[in-house]
């Protein structure tokens, strides 16, 4: 998690120095010669995943107020008092993970935690914030509040799920007899009317023509992922071989969705374990007879989900890594 600290006073910057040491963020004095608060505030809420004020709550609450937009953009946000009594989560307490980051805080400098959502003050599961947890996506925010309302109304929720999910569900939280009469799911292929979570534990492996653009790659992916009914937002990084790592159409086309990308040589794709679908056109050009199914069990350190997928001078395969979710909520 990245992270920003504003003070205001030099009590309130000392707290905020001693904070940064064990939670790492620049600290910024608003004032007194550096950025104003409106000036900081800009830049910290594009540019990190928390910002902690160490001040009032007044001051937070007016400087956040122009640019708060959705709790599935915005960053975490949190107020700590400069004496160091209270640590409240203003903005995106489950889904930016604001409410761990005041009890976090709460626990170094001897503060309070105040905790104010809902689902938290009646000690109820809270789906968006297990959602995290679990390095899932929501894929509908303006779902969760039909899953927590049933919850907060003492009404059972139902969940399915593609993968197992260790331990004993909350309380109030039922299997689903069916993915259709789920409340939330937990899958890669989101359909119906269910708050859907998806993994972020996908890589696409990538093969690709010479000189192929950005658009036709946003094309060959779109198609990819309505064949197979694929929430392209389970896809946390891409892969190829490193005769592709100056396609500029490629790197483009996984920086608009910033997604790290890996490139193997030939001798390294070799090693991959598994069985893959062979070409001898590729074999001929690259040294190996498949790219994008090797590349992506490599990057994975998974298996294969998706066989290559071939059209347009552009090839896709997709690997899973690793993935064993529970029903724990910390870390």
């Amino acid at each position: 998690m990245s992270r920003a600290y504003a003070a205001f006073t030099e009590t309130g910057l000392a707290l905020a120095e001693t904070l940064a040491r064990a939670l790492p963020g620049p600290v910024t004095r608003c004032g007194h010669g550096g950025p104003s608060l409106a000036e900081w505030t800009a830049a910290a809420f594009a540019q990190n995943e928390a910002l902690i004020f160490v001040g009032a709550v007044g001051i937070a609450v007016r400087a956040i107020a122009p640019f708060c937009r959705s709790k599935a953009s915005d960053p975490a946000v949190v107020v700590v008092d400069e004496c160091g009594h209270f640590a409240v989560p203003l903005l995106s307490g489950h889904l930016g993970g604001a409410n761990d980051l005041a009890r976090t805080i709460a626990a170094l400098c001897g503060a309070v935690p105040v905790i104010t959502t809902a689902t938290d003050a009646h000690g109820l599961f809270a789906v968006d914030e297990w959602a995290r947890h679990q390095n899932c996506r929501v894929l509908e925010p303006e779902r969760i509040k039909t899953v927590s309302g049933k919850l907060l109304a003492g009404e059972p929720v139902l969940f399915w799920s593609e993968f197992p999910i260790a331990g004993p569900a909350p309380a109030g939280v039922n299997a689903a007899p069916a993915p259709e009469a789920a409340d939330f799911a937990l899958t890669l292929s989101p359909a119906g009317n269910a708050l859907h979570l998806t993994p972020r534990i996908g890589v696409l492996g990538i093969g690709c023509r010479r000189g192929t653009t950005a658009e036709q790659l946003e094309a060959a992916f779109s198609a990819f992922c309505a064949a197979h009914t694929l929430a392209p937002q389970c896809i946390a990084a891409a892969a190829s071989i490193d005769l592709k790592q100056n396609e500029a159409g490629l790197l483009a086309f996984c920086a608009a969705h910033r997604w790290g990308l890996s490139f193997f040589s030939a001798e390294a794709l070799q090693t991959a374990p598994g069985s893959f679908t062979p070409s001898a056109f590729v074999q001929s050009v690259t040294g190996v007879d498949n790219v994008c199914e090797r590349a992506a069990v490599l990057a994975s350190g998974g298996s294969i989900c998706i066989p290559k997928q071939a059209g347009g001078g552009v090839t896709f395969a997709l690997a899973l890594s690793p993935f064993a979710p529970d029903w724990r909520v910390s870390s």
